[in-house]
């Protein structure tokens, strides 16, 4: 059907819709004909006009039901024609080898539906040095959230305990860490395991292979359960091992591009700023920054399992009480995190809210 030139009506509709239902066009009359010709139409002229209200009425639902038909038919169409593989690779053969005139004809736009529009946000991160720890702008982002563990750090900032989105903040990245950035005695730390080990020693993260700079791992993993050994072929998270700890962080702004295409960045420092300037952010209190950024942190152990399956890890961290998720939250006033900051270079992104 790519290669009609023009639809005919309603001939092709009949084709579209005999090739929808699976039937035959000869049925696909008959059932329009059913729909618009109602029993009163093949009664006397005198029973017609006494029915004439009720016929009247008739046809109008009649209309409506087949408007309906038709439009959820049309939309299926194209949606199978999207969705498709096979009709993808033909639709993109002949649309390459089709001039724009033919294209038209054809019903395909590709360089309209998926032609780049401009980042407004790109390249929109200010760029603030890190600093020794002696002078550090602010508060860092302290590695040990046991429950009832204290800090020694003394700071005047409190962090922002509402839900991110009462104060108009939005994700604008969703990133994960090998193993936990994090630490929580019994929950995941130097006795936690997985299937390439852990690290030894509190607060002290080292490089593994690869250049990945590994963490902490929880202690669920099993290697005689083969939902945490069985492998998974990955789409999208490429890299990630079944049975293995990862820290998942949303950064939140309320700087960011909330609610449109162009809310979600990386690096994710260009969302966080892409509506503030450095001007601008010379004029925040510590505690204005600390109350409209901040970032969720989750962590998972992965299994092949589609009993613990979850659609969405995009708009943000997994609330679910039955499962014990997103409740007991540890909160406190940090900094950007990363393998260039230590307990010697603090991070001048500070304070924001974990």
């Amino acid at each position: 059907q790519i290669k009609t030139t023009k639809a005919t009506y309603p001939r092709d509709l009949h084709k579209i819709f005999s090739c929808l239902l699976n039937i035959s066009l000869d049925q696909v009359t008959l059932y329009f004909a059913h729909i618009f010709l109602p029993e009163s139409f093949t009664s006397s002229r005198t029973k017609a006009t006494m029915n004439s209200k009720k016929d009247t009425n008739t046809q109008l639902k009649a209309a409506i039901v087949v408007l309906g038909v038709s439009t959820v038919g049309l939309l299926s169409t194209t949606v199978k024609l999207a969705l498709n593989p096979d009709s993808n690779a033909r639709g993109h053969a002949v649309v390459s080898s089709a001039t724009n005139e033919e294209r038209e004809l054809a019903g395909y736009a590709l360089e309209t539906i998926f032609s780049k529009a401009t980042n407004v946000c790109a390249d929109k991160k200010i760029p603030l040095d890190n600093v020794d720890c002696v002078h550090q702008p602010g508060p860092q982002a302290g590695a040990n959230v046991t429950k009832g563990f204290k800090g020694l750090l003394e700071v005047d900032v409190t962090p922002n305990t509402k839900n991110y989105w009462q104060s108009s903040m939005c994700p604008v990245n969703v990133h994960w860490h090998l193993g936990t950035e994090h630490y929580s005695v019994g929950e995941y730390d130097e006795n936690g395991s997985g299937p390439n080990g852990n690290v030894e020693v509190p607060y002290r993260r080292k490089l593994a292979e690869g250049e990945v700079q590994d963490g902490f791992r929880c202690h669920h993993y099993d290697e005689n359960d083969e939902k945490f050994t069985r492998p998974y072929e990955w789409k999208h998270c490429k890299g990630m091992v079944v049975g293995e700890t990862y820290e998942v962080h949303w950064p939140h702004s309320a700087a960011g591009a909330c609610g449109t295409a162009n809310q979600y960045q990386t690096p994710f420092y260009d969302g966080v700023f892409c509506n503030l300037d450095l001007e601008t952010l010379q004029t925040l209190a510590p505690q204005d920054i600390a109350s409209a950024v901040g970032v969720q942190g989750q962590i998972f152990t992965i299994v092949n399992d589609d009993s613990y399956y979850y659609p969405d890890l995009i708009r943000g961290w997994v609330v679910d009480a039955e499962m014990g998720m997103g409740q007991d939250i540890a909160i406190y006033t940090g900094s950007t995190t990363g393998e260039s900051r230590s307990n010697e270079i603090c991070s001048s992104y500070s304070p924001i809210t974990w």
